[in-house]
């Protein structure tokens, strides 16, 4: 405070405080103090006016000898020097006061959440109003940012913050920090930095194919990625879809199923990804396929030897369908035509044309046109008609014999249809002094049925058909049958019990079928035996069974028709073949022309019980092969109460015979063998039999021990024993002991020496003869021999030394 006085006043001014510091925008009093008698207390501005009270400077006084100055909502204007002036009457003093306004720190212009799409140049606003001017410091996530380290970081002049080509890692939150060093102020603002990210889209299937008119769906798919999430629309011809009958979408509007699709629905569509950070779009191509379908196909008319005849096919379809021709097994495709030229194929687009040239009698029918693309097919008939005058079809030749009713047949193919009569010798038929004829008709023959009753009633009869086109006649010839002729023998292929015929037809049937084959055979100079063959295609054979093995035997063949039998051919001689031993029986291979003939026939069972009592050895006998050799023996057998059979064992064809051991004692066994050969297997031979009762076992001596007296026995017993092993021992070794005093003094014998020079000599000898060989035995069973007991085989064998000694 500066207090002033004017000469020698006893008024004396102070104002409180001394000075003053606003800050702009608050509001601050000053107290004008006078010490002595003062009339006028007033205040002045800084611009030298009196201050008159207003709404921002008041000016007031409390009592004689105080004044107020009170200052509201300062700003930057109000500051400067005030003075307070008192007066009286002669007097007048004075005091100033200065008053400094100052800004503090504020953020004008600094959004706490400021969004930036990926890549812009990123202008982070941060606007700071202080007087004197605050320094501004950044920072990200709580750490400084140095300019120097991120050439993309820059602080600009205005102090706000650029990041050129942000990404979405610099994300997050940043703050701008005020200070003013002078008065040690601090202030800051956080700043949430959002980066948007222009959406990215994936598009499933960049083309999609449908097919049309089938009643199927379309799903079109796209799925967008970015920040924030952005939302999917699709459109077509810049028109959104919406969900409707037609369409349907998803809840994220990722798939546009497309309902019922038809060709009208081909086309692009447009898949849109929208979010703040801008627009993507993607296209999406449909493409519908339609199945074939035939449109317009009708049916021809057309006369015979007309010069053509042209059928169309018109089909739809995407792709375009490729259009052929059938009639019946012919096919026909584009540009293609017949070998005479007469059928040509045509093909334009969607249309195929079929031209007939000449038009015949058998070309009428239908013709099937067929419309093909990759997605399908589809085919239509139309008939062609044709009209011609009678074609007369049907055998020329019908034998018969007199009795015997024939038919001859005349086929009229005819369109429209024709009228039939029939003649003889220009005698229309029947005639009134005819019986054995009558006539039958249906739409496409007539049938001329007689009997005939002489010799008069073979010949000729003609067939005469008329239509409004024309006219046709044929003659008929009915001739005289005959017995056939006798067939050959070509060759007999004799087995044991049966005998294969191969035979060669007659020359002649006679005119009619052959019906059967009738073959007799005998045993020369006794009977005939016959059987009647019928007639088997394909097949010029005949198997003559229950013949006698290793017999002689004649056989001849004939023919009968409906006239009746032919002449037999030649007789052929033949013999059946033995039944060969089964130990010797080797498979035989049968001639190339030779089929299976039938099953063998059961063999013949023997069966034995062997001395262990629960073993049992069953041997056959091969009866009829059946005419090929048999294969192998199946062989089954069970207790007979039990219903499972043991494992069927199969024994080689060689084989006579089967051991069955480790059996059931006291059990009775039922056993089935079947041969078998390349046609089939024989009927089952069966035989039964029980095996012995289970050997009782020896018990054991009972008691707690032996006596006294038994056990002195048995040691002398061995004691006794002992000595002559050791006095036989004497007697080879030393040539000494009881036993060779005895053998020399009352035997005569000599001694060991004499035997061992005697066993050294056979043995050089032995050694000298190299054609010595030892003896090996040679079974002819293939399984084990059962055992033995008592040192007696219980099945034969048969010992042969290889050389003779």
């Amino acid at each position: 405070m500066v207090l002033l006085q004017a000469g020698i006043s006893s008024i004396q001014v102070q104002i409180t405080p001394t000075q003053g510091e606003i800050s702009v925008g608050e509001s601050k009093f000053f107290l004008c103090e006078v010490v002595g008698d003062a009339t006028d207390i007033d205040w002045y501005a800084p611009s030298g006016e009196k201050i008159v009270s207003s709404q921002d400077v008041f000016v007031s006084r409390t009592d004689e000898s105080t004044s107020t100055l009170t200052i509201y909502h300062a700003t930057v204007d109000s500051s400067g020097n005030y003075k307070c002036v008192a007066k009286s009457v002669d007097k007048e003093a004075q005091a100033t006061v200065q008053v400094k306004i100052f800004q503090k720190i504020s953020f004008k212009n600094a959004p706490s959440l400021q969004e930036f799409n990926e890549g812009d140049n990123a202008d982070i606003v941060c606007d700071v109003v202080s007087s004197p001017p605050a320094t501004i410091f950044w920072k990200h996530k709580g750490a400084k940012i140095h300019v120097a380290k991120d050439v993309r970081f820059k602080i600009m002049e205005n102090a706000h913050l650029q990041i050129r080509g942000i990404k979405k890692t610099d994300e997050g939150m940043y703050t701008c920090e005020a200070r003013v060093m002078a008065r040690g102020e601090i202030d800051f603002r956080a700043i949430k930095v959002v980066i948007n990210v222009l959406p990215t889209i994936r598009i499933r299937q960049a083309e999609v194919n449908a097919t049309a008119d089938i009643g199927t769906s379309a799903m079109l798919a796209c799925d967008a990625d970015g920040f924030p999430e952005p939302t999917v629309t699709w459109a077509r011809n810049n028109v959104v879809l919406e969900t409707n009958e037609k369409y349907s979408l998803n809840e994220d509007g990722s798939e546009l199923l497309i309902k019922d699709v038809t060709k009208v629905d081909e086309g692009d569509y447009t898949c849109m990804a929208k979010n703040k950070a801008g627009e993507k779009e993607e296209e999406v191509s449909l493409n519908v396929f339609v199945t074939p379908k035939i449109t317009y196909l009708n049916n021809q008319t057309a006369s015979e030897l007309q010069e053509q005849v042209t059928l169309t096919c018109e089909a739809s379809g995407e792709p375009t369908p490729a259009i052929t021709w059938s009639f019946g097994p012919r096919v026909f495709t584009e540009r293609e035509q017949s070998l005479d030229g007469n059928v040509v194929v045509r093909s334009d687009a969607r249309v195929s044309s079929l031209t007939i040239k000449y038009v015949q009698f058998n070309d009428a029918g239908q013709y099937l046109c067929t419309a093909r693309n990759p997605i399908g097919q589809d085919s239509k008939n139309m008939y062609l008609e044709v009209r011609y005058s009678p074609k007369i079809q049907g055998p020329v030749t019908v034998y018969t014999w007199e009795g015997n009713s024939a038919n001859i047949s005349c086929e009229v193919l005819a369109h429209p249809g024709a009228s039939v009569v029939w003649f003889r010798d220009g005698q229309q038929l029947p005639s009134a002094n005819t019986t054995n004829i009558k006539i039958y008709s249906t739409p496409n023959a007539s049938y001329l049925e007689i009997n005939p009753e002489s010799q008069n009633d073979f010949g000729s009869y003609n067939c005469t058909a008329t239509n409004v086109i024309g006219s046709e006649s044929k003659e008929f010839l009915m001739i005289q049958a005959e017995v056939p002729s006798a067939p050959t023998v070509e060759r007999v292929d004799p087995f044991s019990s049966t005998a294969m015929v191969e035979f060669e037809e007659p020359d002649s049937n006679g005119g009619v079928s052959i019906l059967r084959y009738k073959v007799d055979w005998r045993q020369p100079g006794q009977d005939w035996s016959s059987r009647e063959f019928e007639v088997e295609t394909g097949t010029n054979q005949i198997i003559l069974t229950g013949l006698k093995p290793e017999t002689a035997y004649e056989v001849k063949m004939a023919a009968v028709n409906g006239k009746g039998d032919g002449e037999s051919s030649p007789s052929t001689a033949f013999k059946t073949e033995p039944i060969p031993p089964p130990e010797t029986s080797t498979p035989s291979i049968p001639p190339p022309t030779t089929l299976p003939l039938r099953e063998p026939s059961a063999p013949k069972l023997e069966a034995k019980v062997q001395k262990k009592g629960n073993a049992l050895k069953v041997n056959w006998v091969k009866q009829d092969d059946g005419g090929t050799p048999i294969k192998h023996y199946l062989v089954r057998y069970k207790p007979k109460h039990v219903s499972d059979w043991r494992p069927e064992i199969r024994v080689p064809h060689g084989s006579d015979h089967v051991l069955l051991q480790a059996l059931d004692w006291n059990t009775e066994y039922e056993v089935y063998v079947v041969a078998e050969n390349q046609q089939g297997k024989s009927k089952p031979a069966i035989v039964s039999f029980r095996t012995a009762m289970q050997p009782t076992a020896i018990p054991e001596v009972g008691g707690s021990g032996l006596g006294t007296g038994a056990i002195v026995g048995i040691l002398m017993v061995v004691f006794l024993l002992l000595l002559v092993g050791v006095d036989v021992t004497c007697y080879f070794l030393n040539k000494c002991g009881l036993l060779m005093c005895i053998a020399v003094n009352f035997c005569g014998k000599t001694g060991p020496g004499a035997k061992g020079k005697d066993i050294e000599e056979g043995k050089a000898a032995f050694t000298k003869d190299e054609s010595k060989e030892p003896i090996v035995e040679v079974r002819t069973e293939e399984a084990n021999p059962p055992t033995q007991d008592g040192g007696a085989p219980t099945e034969p064998s048969e010992t042969t030394p290889l050389t003779e000694a």
